[in-house]
């Protein structure tokens, strides 16, 4: 049997980020190693009891869980309540704090990885705030440098923000840490825009229930979405889901689904005003400079979806 290609998950746990957690638990080509955990959608300790949770809900394997910075680099951080809950997981009451994470600080022990291991063997992919993979950059860099890719749900892609008219959230949230990465030299490097979990890629009523009656770890991960389904009703007139996590895990595991994935030179706006936090993408190469980021803008939404219904066990 071929062996699981191994991945460390960075993650900022809220509702969208446990569904991709628990996408990633289900493929057997692949090796959770280990889990870290940034604030972002939540403080540290709400973002790892959430992950701590999924492991339990989705009872396949139990990758060490380890916590990372709680704050950002530069800016103070600001939640997302409004889109996934105080709590991150709807304020249902979902949340099992008991559950403890390992010891050590989750930059350390993913550079501890990475270190030990052959280059080229260990995708990270990072579902929230950039801070956990900026800081291990500016530790070690050339440690980092032996990720095979490191694929970030961030950016506005090619379209809008979601939280100014160029920014999205995660990017936003510590534009600082993006700039450490971008300019860090590791190659390749894959942003997975908030525009590729749009139109055709959203989850609509009839796949939403036939998710949350298809699996345990399918209506956990439905349930825990009820606030982000509220402001979408508002948002678009109607029951649906952008996932813009699972999007991101299905690009980083399964790029066959990917429709739109071209490198660009990148740069991220850190300076104050109505564009902090928003990423550029020279789409028509104006700058001359060397394209250092792939921007992921759409996937094929048949595909895409097909691999959420089978790894949350409900096909």
């Amino acid at each position: 049997m071929k062996e699981r290609k191994k991945i460390i998950i960075d993650t900022d746990c809220g509702s969208d980020d446990a569904m991709a957690i628990a996408m990633a638990l289900n493929d057997e080509r692949y090796e959770v190693i280990m889990i870290t955990t940034v604030s972002g959608n939540v403080r540290l300790k709400q973002a790892t009891a959430n992950t701590l949770t999924t492991l339990k809900v989705n009872n396949s394997y139990y990758p060490p869980v380890y916590e990372g910075c709680n704050d950002m680099l530069v800016r103070d951080w600001v939640g997302a309540a409004e889109t996934h809950g105080n709590d991150g997981m709807g304020d249902l009451d979902l949340v099992d704090y008991s559950l403890k994470p390992q010891e050590g600080h989750a930059v350390l022990k993913m550079l501890e990885a990475l270190r030990d291991a052959p280059a080229d063997t260990i995708d990270v992919i990072a579902l929230g705030p950039l801070t956990n993979l900026a800081l291990a950059i500016k530790l070690e860099p050339e440690t980092m440098k032996k990720v095979d890719k490191i694929v970030i749900m961030g950016t506005a892609g090619l379209g809008i923000g979601n939280v100014s008219p160029v920014a999205e959230f995660n990017i936003w949230q510590d534009p600082e840490a993006c700039k450490i990465v971008l300019d860090s030299g590791i190659d390749p490097v894959y942003f997975v825009g908030w525009d590729a979990c749009l139109g055709d890629a959203m989850l609509n009523a009839r796949e939403i229930e036939e998710i949350r009656n298809g699996s345990e770890i399918g209506k956990f991960c439905i349930d825990s979405n009820i606030v982000l389904m509220d402001m979408n009703r508002d948002r678009f007139g109607e029951n649906c889901l952008d996932m813009a996590d699972p999007a991101a895990m299905a690009a980083a595991l399964y790029p066959e689904c990917i429709d739109k994935c071209e490198k660009y030179f990148c740069q991220v706006e850190t300076n104050s005003g109505l564009s902090y936090g928003g990423v550029l993408v020279d789409f028509y190469h104006f700058s001359g400079k060397q394209e250092n980021a792939y921007i992921c803008s759409k996937l094929k939404a048949d595909m895409y979806k097909d691999y959420i219904f089978r790894n949350l066990k409900v096909r």
